[in-house]
């Protein structure tokens, strides 16, 4: 076998006897420990109570964890969760031995685009008194440096993986049954989200782009959805789509729903937007 081709097995965690820490659940709480250090750093900058940041880590937490879950429900899965309804909010699986604790087994970004602005609109009215826009600027930053522990995360769990690369090139993820190497997709995102945190984290501490309202959101939406579109190529569909019947095709699920999230990006970006005086 090439030396170009990893074999991917890796544990599923750090097991402590009673209780296995899994990778992932490490990723996720690293991005938010992290995130919270780095966010202190702006809302000093920007000389706003840090008090605040507790209640911004709750409206970020609750509205991604709902977005993800709904998104996944309406986006990716309908077909089944419209039959069984109580499975949405329920961390159980009605089998034929009866019902099964499985935890929450689908969640989706694209729900998360959707719910956390949501979110932060409040969040801002109430407990800013700053436009919208202004906490999505700067939060944007620390969910590009998540997305980066959340695929990181994806990868060790041997998830959401690439498509055959027809060579020696690649990662053969074997805790997946799998056997020939594959896009190590997961990678291709994570790299990708980290390099446009550090782009946004120098445009925020070394320019005046923080200045301009909607512009840092903006550059977000545009690159990051677009690496997703793209990158979605290589992966493997996470939802097999029934040929003639899906209206997008050649395109899946994840780059229809990407489209609009770019062309918001690049309006954000090109509008003329006024300066924040305060």
């Amino acid at each position: 076998m090439s030396f170009l081709a990893i074999e991917w097995n890796p544990s599923i965690g750090i097991d402590l006897g009673f209780f296995t820490i899994r990778w992932y659940s490490l990723m996720f709480v690293g991005a938010f420990l992290l995130g919270l250090r780095l966010m202190k750093k702006i809302f000093i900058e920007d000389k706003i109570p840090v008090e605040k940041l507790d209640t911004l880590f709750m409206y970020v937490f609750i509205s991604m964890l709902v977005g993800m879950r709904l998104g996944d429900v309406f986006f990716y899965s309908w077909d089944y969760y419209q039959d069984h309804l109580l499975e949405i909010i329920l961390p159980f699986k009605n089998t034929a031995e009866g019902w099964k604790f499985t935890g929450y087994t689908g969640f989706a970004s694209h729900g998360a685009a959707i719910a956390i602005p949501i979110a932060l609109y409040f969040y801002a009215k109430k407990h800013l008194q700053k436009p919208w826009l202004f906490i999505l600027d700067r939060l944007a930053i620390m969910v590009a440096l998540a997305g980066f522990f959340i695929r990181f995360g994806n990868f060790f769990n041997s998830e959401i993986y690439g498509k055959e690369t027809g060579s020696n090139f690649g990662v053969i993820f074997k805790a997946a049954g799998e056997t020939t190497a594959r896009h190590p997709t997961q990678l291709y995102e994570a790299f990708s989200y980290l390099i446009l945190f550090f782009v946004m984290w120098y445009l925020y501490w070394k320019t005046d782009k923080k200045q301009h309202i909607g512009f840092l959101f903006g550059l977000f939406m545009a690159v990051l959805w677009s690496l997703r579109f793209v990158i979605e190529f290589l992966k493997e569909p996470q939802v097999q789509q029934r040929g003639e019947e899906w209206l997008f095709s050649p395109l899946n699920t994840g780059q229809v729903l990407s489209i609009p999230l770019v062309l918001i990006g690049i309006w954000l970006m090109l509008r003329k937007s006024k300066k924040e005086v305060q």
